[in-house]
């Protein structure tokens, strides 16, 4: 499956190593040109919600200020990782309206005045919308963890999609940063396809009714080479966050190398 739609409601992408995807790394050039595709092919949205792996917080919180600055969290890469720039917008009505919909939906959750855009955020929008001209907002994931809690976090959001709103799940496919480091072999090479083939199936397969769909993805690591691919699982709880705001097959997805690991991006 690989044609890109028009309008998607929600979207899941593997974002790569850091800064590295915005500084010319070849390891990222399938994801590179992956997401300005989708940047050409999509609708443009009036505002991104950014669910990052790269925030936790106790409860789901959102960004709420005008101008939030960047936040560079990592570290070890050269001065130009440090130098980026992305001077999007805030948008503190729509972090309002994300806050009223999770609150009415019985779901505990905070503005945040203060907090920055991580790199989950400026690193793939910068190639998918360079110009920043797009006001965006971050959502947090929430420290538990949990799987249901964040599919139940994007059943809150659904009606976001009907104000060309893109929900855009920015976390990875794999993550397992030791893995990264270590000399690929066809064992773990096949732990990493079959852990990707299984969540192709998962999200993309017609003949699941959602109620399966979902405890799939609620015992996600009972899937095969879970714990592998995924360690620690905030980097796959953004899809959750996508699907839950969807509740239904994702409508493509896209698989490409990364890092030299198989990863994937979801459309809904």
């Amino acid at each position: 499956m690989t044609e890109i739609p028009v309008d998607p409601s929600a979207l899941y992408i593997s974002h790569g190593g850091g800064p590295l995807p915005v500084l010319g790394d070849e390891a990222h050039t399938e994801m590179v040109e992956h997401l300005k595709a989708i940047a050409a092919r999509i609708r443009k949205p009036a505002a991104v919600v950014v669910v990052s792996a790269h925030w936790e917080a106790p409860v789901a919180t959102i960004t709420h200020g005008a101008t939030p600055p960047l936040i560079y969290d990592y570290y070890g890469f050269p001065q130009p990782a440090y130098d980026i720039q992305y001077p999007a917008p805030g948008s503190p009505a729509l972090a309002e309206v994300v806050y009223s919909k999770l609150t009415t939906y019985g779901i505990e959750a905070k503005l945040d005045d203060a907090r920055g855009f991580d790199h989950g955020l400026y690193v793939p929008l910068l190639l998918m919308y360079p110009a920043a001209d797009i006001p965006c907002i971050q959502l947090s994931l929430v420290k538990s963890l949990d799987a249901h809690e964040h599919i139940r976090i994007g059943e809150a959001l659904a009606a976001l999609a009907g104000e060309n709103v893109l929900l855009l799940g920015s976390g990875f496919s794999f993550h397992n940063m030791r893995a990264f480091a270590t000399p690929d072999t066809p064992e773990l090479q096949s732990r990493n396809e079959a852990f990707e083939a299984w969540l192709i199936e998962t999200c993309s397969s017609q003949t699941l009714d959602e109620s399966a769909r979902a405890e799939r993805l609620v015992a996600w690591d009972n899937a095969p080479f879970a714990r592998y691919c995924h360690p620690r699982e905030e980097h796959l709880l953004p899809l959750h966050v996508c699907y839950g705001a969807t509740r239904r097959p994702c409508k493509t997805y896209l698989e490409m190398s990364i890092m030299k690991k198989r990863a994937s991006f979801y459309f809904w």
